[in-house]
């Protein structure tokens, strides 16, 4: 009986880690380039109570539980969402762009929302610039993001798209491998295997479609159905240890 309390509660931790899972993909399901998570399990340790012989093939095993093997990031794409603004731009295929954050460590991310700072760098919503640096004339009055990742501008002075950059895109051999960061970026790990620079188009790279974001792949009946099996595992687990605990509380009855 005290096992059966134990057991369960091993579920009910699983069903938590199950809502939670659910609950931040779905409250991320309007975050562009938002990557959902995919919760897997393992079972638990088994006391053998008779090992599997000639004589009894099945053996004898009662199981210990279950718990949270890892929260994977499903990194299929989102669907590209039409914003009509010329410094957005979206990655159609693999690969991921590359940032330096204040400490001058690097992240990755597939949000090509970008904004011109004062001086003209080519950065991300939180400021974050972009590598290679871009770096566009203040004066620039219109930007071009080609497929293959050349950035070109007019200016003022002249009407003709001039090149002033290329953007490149980064690889990773095992993409679920990233640590993710917040603010829809990602740092490379031992896991996730090293860098590959890649020219859009090039090397397994995909290419860049200027004008779009993607966005979250998060898929709404799929979270809706982790909520309610979380829900009704939960239940489930809790009246296991109801029931243990009765039967724990009579046998002790019993007890003159």
């Amino acid at each position: 009986m005290i096992e059966g309390i134990i057991v369960s509660n091993t579920g009910l931790n699983a069903s938590q880690s199950l809502l939670d899972t659910a609950g931040n993909n779905l409250a991320n399901i309007n975050t562009d380039g938002f990557k959902a998570n995919r919760v897997l399990f393992q079972d638990l340790f088994y006391v053998t109570l008779q090992a599997p012989a000639a004589i009894a093939p099945a053996g004898t095993q009662l199981g210990l539980g279950v718990r949270l093997s890892s929260t994977d990031k499903l990194f299929t794409e989102g669907t590209l969402i039409n914003t009509g603004r010329s410094l957005d731009v979206a990655i159609v295929g693999n690969g991921f762009f590359q940032v330096t954050l204040p400490g001058g460590s690097t992240a990755y991310t597939r949000n090509g929302s970008f904004q011109i700072d004062p001086t003209g760098r080519l950065v991300t919503t939180d400021g974050f610039l972009v590598q290679p640096p871009i770096i566009v004339p203040t004066n620039f009055t219109a930007i071009s993001f080609a497929p293959n990742g050349v950035v070109s501008v007019t200016t003022p002075s002249s009407i003709v798209f001039q090149p002033v950059g290329q953007l490149t895109l980064t690889l990773f051999a095992n993409p679920p491998g990233l640590i993710g960061q917040g603010s829809n970026l990602f740092l490379a790990s031992g896991a996730s295997g090293r860098p590959v620079t890649a020219i859009p188009g090039q090397g397994g790279a995909g290419t860049l479609q200027q004008g779009f974001l993607e966005g979250s792949n998060v898929n709404p009946a799929t979270e809706l159905t982790n909520l309610l099996i979380a829900q009704q595992t939960f239940v489930a687990n809790s009246q296991v240890i109801v029931a243990a605990s009765e039967m724990l509380s009579d046998t002790v009855g019993l007890i003159p």
